[in-house]
């Protein structure tokens, strides 16, 4: 298992944990302790679950992928919306929390640091929170993802804004808002929405430029 340590911030796999930062010498030694800060109910005040899933607007056909899904935040919510959901992880041990008592329509898999292992051309929307700035090699990594979407398919990006904030990594680690824009233009996407309701992180939807596909 993957553990990176810094200013209140823990990565589980490709999951990251916002820590209170008064606890920052007292890490969660399991994964039962990770689970719990995961699933923090103090979490849902700034992170906003159900306005994030609203301004999504999920069909009832859709296909989503969470991308860095920890023990499944997010990845639960969705299937109660979507058709389909795939939690992705590259820890087997969160993956197992996730499939504990999950509806038939969310389905795990174990990635690899540099490969999400999603099926080509089979996704509506690959949904990533808190996790991006933790990918490396992302202009070799976006290709993949490219090829997962269906044609108009989007990449939903949530991430925390570059600056001191008491929930998340400190400013070092983060990625600007600017910065992820900018690489996804790269990657062949252009940015079609922005949200600004979440009080800590920024909130862009990216579709592949029809051009460059």
């Amino acid at each position: 298992m993957k553990r990176v340590v810094g200013c209140g911030l823990w990565v589980v796999g490709m999951a990251v944990v916002a820590w209170p930062q008064v606890a920052e010498h007292h890490p969660p030694r399991s994964a039962e302790e990770y689970a719990r800060v995961l699933n923090d109910p103090q979490r849902d005040g700034w992170q906003k679950p159900h306005e994030v899933i609203a301004a999504l607007a999920l069909r009832p056909d859709e296909v989503i992928a969470d991308l860095g899904a920890g023990t499944g935040y997010f990845a639960r919510r969705f299937a109660q919306h979507a058709a389909k959901v795939y939690a992705i992880d590259i820890d087997e041990e969160l993956l197992k929390r996730v499939r504990a008592g999950a509806p038939a329509n969310l389905e795990t898999v174990l990635a690899a640091p540099d490969d999400p292992r999603l099926p080509e051309a089979s996704l509506d929307t690959v949904f990533i929170c808190d996790t991006l700035h933790h990918i490396a090699n992302r202009a070799a990594y976006f290709p993949k993802l490219k090829k997962a979407l269906k044609p108009g398919g989007r990449i939903v990006n949530i991430d925390f804004y570059k600056k001191p904030l008491p929930v998340g990594p400190p400013p070092g680690m983060k990625l600007s808002e600017e910065e992820v824009i900018a690489e996804f233009k790269a990657a062949g996407f252009r940015l079609v929405k922005t949200f600004d309701f979440l009080p800590y992180q920024y909130f862009l939807v990216f579709q592949a430029d029809r051009a460059l596909r």
